[in-house]
């Protein structure tokens, strides 16, 4: 079968369709259509993508597949010339963070960094994640009525936790710095507006010129932290090149937080819907290790992740040609009910396998961070439900972020009680 072709399945045809009213407060109810219609599903912008959980985790272990962005075959789309000018531009020379690398690069500067996320490592961090959580729900509960859980706690709690890794002094305005991740993690996103293709690249010359201030500073201040190490790793120039350095300092930085800021908002708004779900967090510390994953598979930070074709690839009876991205589908692979059964849309803090979720990618290009988000995840939301076991939504309908690969919410009001 060609990438011409559909199958017969039966059904009416079906498109992902991000731009469809109630998408970003449910894009659940469009990925299990496409999953049961057409789950290797050719979008009109000319990548493909995948909603199956075994297609999902087939794909994302297959080493066979890349990530360089240098093997794409150009997409069948119209550019904005100028656009197109401006990202070549910016492309001169390619990637050089470990997300847009193949092996061997990628697997050089992972072994770089690697030692500071294992979960031995990142265990010894919790009691100041402990109190930095303490803390900012202290900050909350002093303001009086209705706190913004997002700019309150979940996004503070990981920007400082990996600004200290990192040993980034303080001095910044984190708002400022907030609003500059939001808009370079869009461009994740298979879609963009002329708008926020123009901010992003603003916002990452931005960060670019904090990062080498932050850096100059740095090599005069060296101290036992992760960007000092990067520094030295940079001197020895056969291990890490100057670009090498800023690129993986700007992955970590903003990685390194805006994915656990979706993990916190959305696992707690999931808590805040089932109640009888928090209220089991609240009483029973049988769940304390296991209930974030749970939370992952029901609620992903991250929705898609992509592979690069350099071969032709033979997937659900078609074939896909060299040079074609292939977009897999976290959130639809962890309701699949293939994998997860009947109460795969419901939420269950006591799943045995919640763990297999696809939430973290998979393969070589696992997520790095995944002990440290699950940490902080574990803390922030245990802490929240335990002091307040009251806690309550204040709004109906939470603003979310507008965002189709890093899904989460913009802003969470509730009122502690």
């Amino acid at each position: 079968m060609t990438t011409s072709e559909t199958p017969d399945t039966g059904y009416l045809p079906v498109m992902l369709n991000p731009f469809e009213p109630g998408f970003f407060e449910d894009p659940y109810s469009q990925y299990k259509l496409v999953r049961e219609q057409d789950p290797v599903h050719f979008s009109p912008i000319g990548a493909i993508a995948l909603f199956r959980y075994e297609d999902v985790h087939r794909v994302l272990r297959d080493p066979s597949l890349s990530v360089d962005e240098d093997k794409l075959l150009p997409l069948a789309v119209d550019a904005d010339p100028d656009i197109a000018a401006m990202l070549a531009e910016r492309r001169e020379g390619g990637s050089h963070n470990m997300l847009n690398l193949d092996p061997p690069d990628h697997h050089r500067l992972r072994r770089l960094v690697s030692k500071v996320f294992t979960p031995r490592t990142v265990e010894e961090l919790r009691p100041r994640v402990q109190q930095l959580v303490d803390e900012h729900l202290d900050i909350a509960l002093a303001s009086g009525g209705d706190v913004d859980l997002i700019a309150g706690l979940a996004f503070p709690l990981p920007f400082i936790v990996i600004s200290e890794m990192l040993g980034i002094p303080e001095g910044r305005d984190r708002s400022q710095l907030r609003e500059w991740s939001g808009a370079v993690v869009k461009t994740f996103d298979p879609i963009l507006t002329r708008d926020e293709i123009l901010a992003s690249f603003d916002a990452i010359d931005n960060i670019n010129a904090y990062i080498t201030e932050v850096i100059a500073w740095k090599r005069e201040h060296p101290s036992d932290d992760l960007l000092s190490a990067l520094i030295a790793a940079e001197d020895e120039g056969d291990r890490l090149s100057e670009i090498e350095l800023m690129e993986q300092v700007l992955l970590l930085y903003v990685a390194g937080h805006e994915t656990t800021v979706n993990l916190i908002g959305n696992g707690t708004l999931a808590l805040l819907r089932n109640r009888d779900q928090l209220d089991l967090l609240t009483t029973d510390p049988a769940v304390d290790t296991t209930f974030v994953d749970e939370l992952l598979r029901y609620d992903s930070p991250v929705q898609m992740s992509r592979r690069i074709t350099v071969a032709p690839y033979e997937l659900g009876g078609r074939s896909i040609a060299p040079g074609s991205i292939v977009m897999t589908c976290l959130g639809a692979a962890n309701r699949d009910p293939e994998k997860w059964g009947e109460t795969a849309d419901g939420l269950d803090l006591r799943r045995t396998n919640a763990r297999d979720h696809m939430s973290f990618g998979g393969g070589f290009h696992s997520c790095l961070g995944a002990h440290l988000a699950r940490l902080e995840g574990q803390v922030a939301m245990t802490t929240l439900v335990r002091r307040f076991p009251r806690v309550e939504l204040a709004t109906d309908t939470p603003a979310y972020n507008g965002r189709i690969v890093l899904r989460g919410l913009a802003e969470l009001p509730v009122t502690l009680a």
